[in-house]
């Protein structure tokens, strides 16, 4: 087989072993969801969010959206694929793949294209149950969308390259999800996703900047808040240049590690 045949093959094997993790569905599949339900029900009562005084505003639901879409971004890449991937090394899963025709390349295929099917599905389930079930409005004119679309996809493919790379940071399969998990939640507090990104500190601004996740939040809110809110970024600018050019950035040193940091075998075997 070739090594398109092999990736598309290995995808179909991971998207299936994906689905029958119930731990995994739960925690990177449906956590976003879980979390806009939690966020609309709970806060809801406080009324309308406003970019400024006598703008008109939207329901918390609809300005947490954002966010909850671009956390869903890195929960599947970077945190699902950072804890599997060790596990497979902890328990030989790689050392056996080593043996057989499968290449690195279709090994990355594989879980590149687990990542962007189930981050699909995840995507689009948030957004139905935000119109249909939150009545959360969402944008009609296409350029929005499109930004979405770019937005969605860069993201992706950085969070699958630096759930890679990241894999080799864990010592064990065991310990995976303690090193891994607080990594992601940290990132989600500080960037945007569940505090708005301007009440924060700016010396904790600073350090989100360095970070994919603070980009892809507030490549998500040019999306799906309304224009007035651009006020309330810290540039008074969506900046989707910036937003293109860090997760570019992310996305090759992603590559680079690893290329470098990767083995059929764990260093430890």
């Amino acid at each position: 087989m070739t090594t398109l045949a092999l990736g598309a093959a290995r995808t179909r094997y991971e998207v299936v072993s994906y689905f029958r993790s119930l731990d995994t569905v739960f925690f990177t599949f449906l956590f976003p969801l879980v979390m806009l339900g939690i966020f609309t029900t709970a806060f809801s009562a406080s009324g309308d969010i406003v970019a400024k005084p006598g703008e008109p505003g939207i329901s918390v639901g609809a300005y947490y959206l954002p966010g909850m879409l671009a956390a869903g971004i890195l929960l599947s890449g970077v945190q699902n694929l950072a804890v599997d991937i060790a596990r497979e090394k902890s328990d030989g899963t790689l050392k056996r793949l080593g043996g057989t025709p499968l290449s690195p390349v279709s090994y990355f295929a594989g879980k590149a294209g687990q990542v962007l099917a189930t981050a699909a599905i995840q995507a689009a389930l948030l957004l139905a149950v935000a119109r249909f079930f939150f009545g959360i409005a969402l944008p009609t004119d296409p350029a929005k969308w499109l930004t979405f679309a770019w937005v969605f996809v860069l993201g992706i493919v950085t969070s699958a390259v630096l759930g890679i790379a990241l894999s080799a940071l864990p010592r064990s399969g065991r310990s995976a999800s303690a090193v891994v998990v607080p990594i992601v939640l940290i990132l989600q507090f500080i960037s945007g996703v569940y505090l708005s990104f301007t009440q924060l500190p700016e010396w904790m601004q600073t350090i989100a900047g360095l970070f994919p996740l603070k980009w892809m939040a507030q490549g998500m809110r040019s999306v799906f808040l309304p224009d007035a809110f651009v006020v309330q970024e810290p540039s008074g600018s969506w900046q989707l240049g910036w937003v293109a050019v860090a997760l570019s950035i992310w996305l090759v040193a992603g590559l680079l590690v690893s290329r470098a940091t990767f083995r059929w075998i764990h260093k430890d075997r």
